[in-house]
C-alpha cells in the first residue's frame, strides 16, 4: 500500500534573539556628545592649552569606556592646544633672542651705551662708569637719546661742559618735545672724545634721579 506523500515543510531559519537586533545601534547615552570633549575644545580655542589638554585626555578615557561621541572633538582640542604651545615656545625663544641681541641684562661701560638703549644705574653717583642695559618697556633709570657732534678740542673742562650741555639740550627738545629748562627730567652727557666726528662724540642721556622711567621718553613732553 502506497504511503501518502509527506507535505513539504518550508525551511525556517531560526530568528535571532530579539535583543540581538539591537547590536550596533547606539543607545541614547552613546549618541550623546561627551561634555569633557566639548569643554576641552572650547578651552583650546583661546589658548588655555593646559586646561584643554587635561579635559581632552579625560574625555578620551571616558569615550573609550562608554562609547559616547566626541573623540574627534577631543583630538582636535589636543591638536589646537599643541599649536598654541608651539606658538608660545617660539615667541618665548624669539623674545629671549631679541633680549640677547639688544644686550638686555648685560653690564657695560657707560661709553658703550647706544642711542635708544635704556639702562639701570645710580644717576646720583659722582662718577658713573658701569651701567646695566635694561628693557625700555620696563622700569629703568635712564635712556640714551642722542649722540651729538661738539668741537671740544682745546677747551677747558668748564667750556666742554657748557658746549656739551648746549648740544644735548637742543637734541633733548627734539627728542622729548619740551625744552630742557621746562622739563621735569634731568639730562646727562658723556664726552666720548674731544674731536668732533660725523657720528657724534657726545652721548646724551635722560633720567630722573630717585625715580624710575617707564617706557621711552620720546615725545612724552615731560
Amino acid at each position: 500500500m502506497t504511503q501518502p506523500p509527506v507535505p513539504i515543510q518550508p525551511a525556517r531559519t531560526p530568528l535571532p534573539p530579539a535583543e540581538s537586533w539591537l547590536e550596533g545601534v547606539p543607545t541614547p547615552d552613546q549618541r550623546r556628545l561627551d561634555r569633557y570633549a566639548v569643554a576641552g575644545f572650547a578651552f583650546s580655542l583661546p589658548g588655555l592649552a593646559p586646561v584643554a589638554v587635561v579635559l581632552s585626555l579625560i574625555a578620551l578615557a571616558r569615550i573609550r569606556r562608554s562609547g559616547t561621541r566626541g573623540r574627534r572633538l577631543a583630538e582636535a582640542a589636543l591638536v589646537v592646544s599643541g599649536c598654541w604651545l608651539i606658538a608660545i615656545a617660539v615667541a618665548a625663544a624669539l623674545g629671549l633672542h631679541g633680549e640677547r641681541q639688544a644686550g638686555i641684562g648685560r653690564s657695560t661701560s657707560i661709553t658703550q651705551v647706544h642711542v635708544s638703549q635704556c639702562f639701570d644705574a645710580d644717576l646720583e653717583a659722582e662718577t658713573l662708569r658701569l651701567v646695566r642695559i635694561a628693557d625700555c618697556t620696563a622700569e629703568h633709570a635712564g635712556e640714551a637719546y642722542a649722540k651729538v657732534k661738539a668741537a671740544l678740542t682745546g677747551l677747558s673742562t668748564e667750556e666742554k661742559g657748557a658746549v656739551a650741555t648746549q648740544e644735548c639740550a637742543t637734541a633733548f627738545r627734539q627728542f622729548v618735545g619740551k625744552s630742557y629748562e621746562q622739563s621735569e627730567l634731568d639730562m646727562y652727557y658723556v664726552v666720548l672724545e674731544d674731536r668732533a666726528v660725523a657720528d657724534g662724540n657726545v652721548l646724551c642721556m635722560v633720567g630722573q634721579p630717585g625715580k624710575q622711567l617707564s617706557g621711552s621718553m620720546r615725545g612724552t613732553q615731560r
